[in-house]
């Protein structure tokens, strides 16, 4: 069919069209990302960043918890479930910097030095920017693994020494993401390696400009992507804390995607015909986290006193406002092989006085809790919960200082054991009850993401088990003992599962949400005018 239009009218129309393949994206974020490089982080804030500029060898489908090829187009296992080979993309590009300009594509080079940097103590980037690298070591992957190495310039081989179920799962996490070997090697040259994880470069759809600590994070589309061109060709995050301001933000189109909206604002939201709310049945658990390290929650029944004395369904109607669920077990029932006969706490404040006597504090006890700054999507809001906690813990002669400290260092300081209690929570890394009971509980992440510091053999033998076990039934008999073990030796007082909320302006299309809380924003756009 021919042109129809006027020279002007097209005119007109393609100026238009051009206007809105140029908008910048703005989403609206709650918090400064931990750093900006994957390896190191552990929250969903930081994942939101570095997803949009790197990649792993697999992925998931967007929206699912399904594994598709990435940087490598496909892969093969040996019957044996030992031996991994990654048949690499030919072509990918890596971006640039004002002072680094790649002059090779990406090859099995860049996969060995970003998991050797992690994995090998003598590497010249192991102790680069932090030699704690917490997912890599919380899932006791630098034991499970025998061997990384590559077989051409495009094929990489990994030997397992012992079965892993869930390793492709975990390849598609943030901590398996690759980086260019070549520029690690001219920045350590140069003499600023730490510019590796200061400076991203990756091969993702989006690439890294400026950060602003406290303000915005900025990156423009990488046009030699090797998945195509984006959208949009700016994206900006704008950082604020506060719900009720970016919720504003929202709605006078300074940012066009909204994450975490206030509980109390959904029905608001989704009165509003320029605006959109999103929803989802999360893959989370939000809880308050005992240090087992620390008397006197090195004691079992001081632990269950406090879950006894919590009113967790007032918690949960205060503050959740009817968008969570109670939260029994470590996982959602939702996640397969979630135990239904394990029996939650029951609120008997009497008992609770009494177990407390039995320990040794009838007079009861002073203690700190750590409560989030930032929203979440698994606690709307942590102070309005830490408040609540504080109230009925000094029914049983518990008296609780609240304490909130910021966001880029509060995982940091529970990893390091800072904290006696702490509100926290969890969204799945990739959809294996493994990544709740094994990462957040094991007794090899209690350096990490185990900030309960709980190390209890009978659990944690199950645990390993189960991560070595290839077929699903077995694997849940054993996560379902390992359930009632946790819920027996009480690390956590276990607070909600959330649905998670996002919101954006009526005219975003192709904004979808992830299971893993994750925010993608590659083949998002604007619908035209």
């Amino acid at each position: 069919m021919g042109r129809i239009c006027g020279i002007a009218i097209c005119m007109v129309l393609s100026l238009t069209m051009a206007a809105v393949e140029a908008k910048t994206l703005t989403f609206c974020s709650e918090g400064d990302p931990e750093t900006l490089s994957p390896i190191f982080n552990t929250n969903t804030t930081s994942v939101d960043v570095t997803t949009q500029m790197y990649e792993g060898l697999v992925a998931f489908k967007k929206g699912t918890t399904q594994i598709r090829p990435a940087l490598a187009e496909r892969w093969s296992i040996s019957d044996d479930g030992l031996t991994y080979k990654f048949f690499l993309r030919k072509g990918v590009k890596w971006h640039a910097s004002d002072d680094f300009t790649p002059s090779r594509d990406l090859n099995a080079d860049d996969v060995l030095f970003s998991i050797h940097r992690q994995w090998n103590p003598a590497h010249p980037f192991f102790k680069i920017s932090s030699d704690r690298h917490p997912y890599f070591n919380d899932m006791n992957m630098g034991q499970v693994l025998a061997s990384v190495d590559k077989e051409d310039p495009y094929t990489v081989v990994i030997q397992l020494s012992k079965p892993m179920a869930p390793l492709l799962a975990n390849l598609a996490m943030p901590w398996a993401s690759i980086y260019s070997q070549e520029y690690a090697q001219a920045m350590l040259l140069k003499g600023t390696p730490e510019r590796l994880d200061e400076k991203p470069i990756g091969t993702g759809p989006f690439q890294f400009i400026s950060y602003t600590k406290n303000k915005t994070i900025e990156f423009k589309a990488f046009d030699a992507y090797w998945g195509g061109r984006g959208k949009v060709q700016s994206l900006v995050f704008l950082i604020e804390p506060n719900s009720e301001i970016r919720l504003a933000h929202l709605e006078s189109d300074a940012c066009q995607i909204l994450a975490y909206p206030p509980p109390v604002d959904l029905q608001k939201i989704m009165r509003s015909h320029k605006l959109k709310l999103l929803s989802q049945t999360g893959l989370n658990v939000g809880y308050l986290a005992y240090n087992t390290e620390k008397k006197p929650f090195d004691d079992v029944r001081v632990r269950r006193a406090l879950n006894m004395a919590i009113n967790k369904r007032k918690i949960l109607r205060a503050v959740y406002n009817h968008t969570a669920v109670p939260a029994v077990n470590p996982f959602p029932p939702i996640q397969w092989s979630y135990n239904r006969e394990v029996d939650d706490d029951e609120y008997n404040p009497a008992r609770a006085v009494r177990l407390l006597a039995e320990a040794g504090y009838a007079q009861g006890f002073q203690a700190e809790l750590w409560a989030m700054p930032v929203a979440r999507p698994y606690n709307p809001d942590a102070a309005a919960v830490a408040k609540l906690i504080q109230e009925d813990l000094a029914q049983v002669g518990v008296r609780l200082v609240i304490k909130s400290p910021d966001w880029a260092v509060y995982s940091k300081g529970m990893q390091a054991g800072a904290h006696q209690m702490a509100l926290y929570g969890w969204t799945s890394d990739n959809g294996d009850p493994d990544n709740f009971l094994n990462t957040l509980l094991g007794c090899h992440a209690v350096r990490g993401s185990n900030v309960a510091k709980f190390c209890h053999m009978a659990y944690n033998d199950l645990v390993v088990q189960a991560s070595q076990t290839t077929r699903i039934e077995d694997r849940t008999r054993l996560y379902e003992r390992a359930q009632k073990i946790f819920k027996a030796q009480a690390p956590w007082f276990t607070i909600a599962h959330t649905t998670q909320f996002k919101a954006t302006r009526a005219d975003v299309v192709g904004f979808e949400l992830s299971p893993m809380g994750i925010s993608e924003f590659f083949g998002v756009e604007f619908k035209s005018p």
